[in-house]
């Protein structure tokens, strides 16, 4: 368990987001990915010299260079990354339920299970 502590929990997700920003190779880091029933990215959870981080596109946001999403000229925001801890430990004001999204529509991941997933050594998390 995480015994690190932060002021507020904007704090806890600027460290996160340090944590991943110093990975060298995403793809080698992976200890879980999130996957829907229509084998969508949802999220991933990587291994950090810091701690597990959570990561995520919650929102509407195109899906590669053929795809685009379907708003206004000049709209910057197509959808929200979400970068947090997995494990927050006692941090009182962390919630269990992350959002995340994927082609299907908005999803909440929950905190606990994908630390009971990674207990139990698992690779893979579908979601309905």
């Amino acid at each position: 368990m995480s015994k690190r502590g932060f002021a507020t929990p904007a704090a806890r997700r600027s460290a996160a987001r340090a944590a991943l920003r110093e990975l060298e190779r995403h793809d080698r880091d992976v200890k879980v990915r999130v996957r829907c029933a229509a084998n969508h990215r949802v999220a991933s959870v990587y291994t950090t010299d810091a701690g597990l981080v959570y990561t995520a596109r919650s929102g509407l946001h195109s899906h590669g260079s053929k795809d685009f999403v379907d708003v206004a000229h000049h709209d910057s925001e197509h959808g929200v990354d979400v970068v947090d801890f997995l494990d927050t430990g006692t941090d009182a004001t962390a919630e269990d339920e992350l959002p995340a999204a994927c082609e299907c529509g908005p999803r909440a991941i929950m905190r606990s299970e994908l630390l009971q997933a990674i207990e139990a050594e698992q690779r893979l998390v579908l979601v309905s």
